[in-house]
């Protein structure tokens, strides 16, 4: 599924809802999945932790949507020609780690 299949669906689906809801509550929901995927890393099966990733990435085509953001388009801008600091394709940015 390309990312904009993903936010079309999200949008058909649960938009009406979504859109109701609020860029605030919106957040916070998606901020408990993130939550939920910390736990899934740390003790979940692969499964559960599969399904986490996937449930971030739908609240985070939510808030996309609902603040009218094209994420196909967006990251495309950003990383399309490679790392945003150093522009290159295999990063040589120094490490922050």
């Amino acid at each position: 599924m390309l990312i904009s299949d993903l936010q079309a669906l999200i949008e058909k689906m649960y938009s009406e809802k979504d859109r109701a809801r609020g860029t605030p509550a919106t957040f916070l929901w998606f901020m408990e999945e993130v939550g939920e995927l910390a736990t899934a890393l740390r003790e979940g099966t692969p499964q559960e932790t599969a399904a986490e990733f996937a449930d971030v990435i739908a609240w985070l085509v939510t808030l996309a949507n609902i603040n009218d953001v094209d994420l196909t388009a967006t990251l495309q801008e950003k990383y399309g020609r490679g790392c945003p600091g150093c522009g290159k394709l295999v990063c040589t940015c120094e490490s922050k780690s």
